[in-house]
């Protein structure tokens, strides 16, 4: 198990690399000089070189990025704001918690409904129950996230004035936002809990176990559920990575005070170290909801842990 899990670890480095390079290179060939807009339209050209040194601009592009990767491997720093003057890193780690409540609420709501109605869908097929959440997961895949937000405001909060349109500091005002964030989720699980579900029902062992007698339930969540969930799981993966780093226009409609917000304010005023570092922390986020992911498979399928337990069997027994 601690080898299949250093193997996902080790595995995150590169990709982290590669992002950072790609970042990186998008930043630096962007039009424009960093110190001068810093110092502004009136600097003098001896303010804008001194700057450019101390910020380390006259190093040339693999300089430079040496420099980033090495601040932020040791230091944790990912640059300072243009327009605050402080720490990326600092402003990231403020906003990063309610980027994760309503990433986290989302996802929650989608793998309630979703798993349920995939289950519902799956052990009723053709029925009407089945249509209705075909007819539902077409529905929510096909709404942009932008469109649902407003169309939620519209009705809740301007016609009806049953819930408050932004803000996010209480339990009235994540309604929206959750709702707004976890539908096309909940369809997109749904779907593949569906399709999961019939393949697995299909199997010789459901038949045998239907013919000792177990009930429905017992059947469906004991001996089907558990076997379809891999790819459901990975799907829920998937989809809690795009939150934490997709939830931009749902934090920019409802005014939630969250790392897409920042990432919008900070790509309009050019303030390109919180951009840059935006997007490596949604980058780090999304792997390591990966490797969580990775863990919850061996928890959840014995035939990955029997896979590296067997490899470690035999390499004690060659050693031997």
């Amino acid at each position: 198990m601690i080898r299949y899990i250093l193997k996902r670890i080790l595995m995150m480095i590169p990709v982290m690399l590669g992002v950072s390079f790609i970042v990186f290179c998008m930043i630096y060939f962007t039009p424009g000089d960093p110190a001068e807009y810093i110092l502004g339209v009136e600097a003098t050209p001896e303010s804008i070189a001194t700057l450019r040194e101390e910020l380390g601009f006259n190093k040339g592009f693999w300089g430079q990025f040496a420099d980033y990767v090495v601040r932020i491997v040791t230091k944790g720093d990912f640059g300072t704001s243009y327009t605050t003057r402080r720490s990326v890193t600092t402003e990231l780690l403020e906003r990063f918690p309610h980027t994760l409540r309503l990433a986290a609420m989302g996802v929650a709501l989608a793998t309630v409904v979703g798993i349920g109605a995939g289950i519902v869908a799956a052990t009723r097929q053709y029925s009407i129950f089945d249509n209705m959440a075909t007819v539902f997961a077409l529905t929510g895949i096909s709404m942009p996230n932008f469109w649902t937000g407003l169309m939620l405001i519209i009705v809740f909060s301007v016609y009806l004035g049953w819930l408050p349109s932004s803000g996010f500091a209480g339990p009235s005002q994540w309604i929206l936002p959750t709702v707004t964030t976890g539908l096309a989720s909940a369809a997109t699980i749904m779907r593949q809990t569906r399709s999961s579900v019939l393949e697995v029902i299909r199997q010789d062992y459901v038949a045998t176990a239907r013919a000792k007698g177990q009930t429905e339930p017992v059947i469906v969540f004991k001996h089907v559920l558990r076997n379809a969930l891999i790819p459901v799981l990975t799907v829920i993966g998937i989809q809690l990575g795009m939150l934490l780093g997709g939830a931009i226009m749902v934090e920019t409609i409802f005014s939630i005070p969250g790392i897409g917000k920042l990432m919008v304010d900070s790509i309009t005023v050019k303030n390109y170290p919180m951009v840059q570092g935006g997007v490596l922390f949604i980058a780090l986020s999304f792997s390591l909801v990966n490797l969580i992911v990775d863990i919850l498979y061996a928890f959840v399928d014995p035939r990955i842990r029997s896979q590296y337990s067997r490899k470690r069997v035999k390499k004690l027994k060659g050693g031997a």
